[in-house]
């Protein structure tokens, strides 16, 4: 009985630390939302976030996570493709550009789906740290480009 009523102390204890650094920083409402999420890290990462925490380098987490993910994304072949259309993508067009991805990258695409209406029409395809622009947006920002420089004495204006 008593390992369970120490166990209920620091319990409180470590949830009052929260919520009092929390309230201090006006931040209590999505540091429960992170706590919710923590409580699914293995415990390597949770070594990892406090050994961090210990040599100061909370601030490399960002990049940390760029490398990790750098690193899996090597061993993986599947391509994740960002695909951005004005309106969400059928699933005739979903086929043909899961497709031609398939084909330009050689291996297996991944898509994920966003939906932009400023936009106005076309598609972005964004993979491996490229991007390509065919939306009506784009386009109508290179003709008003165009024009200017062209119409205008070169300038953008």
């Amino acid at each position: 009985m008593k390992s369970r009523a120490i166990e209920t102390q620091r319990v409180e204890k470590y949830a009052r630390s929260l919520l009092d650094a929390a309230r201090g920083e006006g931040r209590a409402p999505r540091d429960v939302q992170q706590l919710r999420h923590a409580v699914k890290f293995s415990p390597e990462v949770l070594s990892t976030l406090a050994r961090m925490e210990e040599e100061r380098d909370l601030e490399l987490l960002a990049q940390v996570y760029d490398d990790l993910k750098s690193m899996l994304d090597a061993e993986d072949e599947t391509v994740t493709v960002d695909v951005t259309t004005a309106m969400p993508m059928d699933a005739s067009l979903r086929k043909k550009v899961r497709d031609k991805c398939m084909a330009d990258f050689n291996a297996p695409v991944f898509l994920v789906e966003h939906v932009e209406p400023v936009i106005i029409g076309g598609i972005i395809i964004e993979a491996k740290g490229h991007r390509r622009d065919a939306s009506i947006r784009a386009q109508l920002v290179n003709i008003r480009k165009t024009l200017s420089s062209s119409f205008m004495g070169g300038g953008d204006k």
